[in-house]
């Protein structure tokens, strides 16, 4: 792997503020060419993405997405889509079963989706655009069904914000090693530290970082983020797209 791109993928930073500058037509097709490198299991490529320039639409998917501004503002918004309606569509060309149903062909298509995300961001960041995923997408997945006509087979993912920054973002702390990699096991006995070191670098990151500021580390954060349900409709909307989930 050259020196660059691993340099792009370790300056990895979330930008939510955008300059005014237009993404050319043929810079994000040239992004866009570069993410359907990405890997797919099988190669069923069970994605779509959705290029989102309708102004109304667009200020649609900010409210859907948990009121976002930058959906609305950012140059270039996308939305990338599990899709296995044009594997339905095979099925019915060669008169085959579409056996669809268990959960395993979910996963398939949400790291399909994810992966191309991936590389559409890591391919702008290569041209200095920033960008930023938005999960809020799932906040209301069937209105923005709805709003993007999405057939059935098909589940959105994510949504991503790009453009050219306004202004310089900070790069939160990931993680140490000990948190997220281990070696021929799943190594219990480094895990302890490992959180307890994060917990201090991630309470002084968000104490000191110039805008909103808290007063607690990752860990405290993430023990109440996870204590409640999210996205309870997100189950039925996906069954109700035909996925039985068994």
């Amino acid at each position: 792997m050259r020196g660059d791109v691993l340099t792009t993928m370790q300056a990895h930073r979330s930008v939510r503020h955008f300059t005014e500058d237009v993404v050319s037509d043929s810079l994000l097709m040239e992004i866009i060419a570069a993410a359907r490198c990405a890997p797919s299991s099988h190669h069923l490529q069970a994605y779509s993405m959705i290029h989102v320039t309708d102004p109304s639409k667009k200020r649609v998917l900010r409210k859907l997405c948990g009121d976002q501004r930058y959906v609305e503002e950012a140059p270039v918004f996308l939305v990338f889509i599990l899709d296995y309606y044009k594997h339905f569509r095979l099925a019915e060309t060669y008169a085959t079963d579409f056996a669809i149903h268990e959960v395993e062909n979910l996963l398939v298509g949400a790291v399909d989706t994810a992966l191309v995300a991936q590389n559409t961001l890591l391919a702008a960041q290569s041209k200095g655009l920033g960008g930023v995923m938005i999960g809020g997408i799932r906040n209301e997945a069937e209105q923005v069904a709805k709003l993007l006509e999405l057939p059935s087979w098909t589940v959105p993912i994510m949504g991503m914000c790009l453009g050219y920054p306004s202004k310089q973002h900070c790069q939160k702390p990931r993680l140490p090693a000990g948190g997220s990699l281990h070696h021929d096991r799943y190594q219990f006995e480094q895990l302890d530290s490992a959180l307890k070191d994060y917990e201090e670098t991630t309470r002084t990151y968000y104490q000191t970082r110039e805008s909103n500021r808290k007063d607690h580390g990752w860990g405290y954060q993430t023990a109440h983020y996870l204590k409640q349900p999210r996205r309870e409709s997100l189950t039925g909307f996906i069954q109700s797209q035909g996925f039985r989930l068994r």
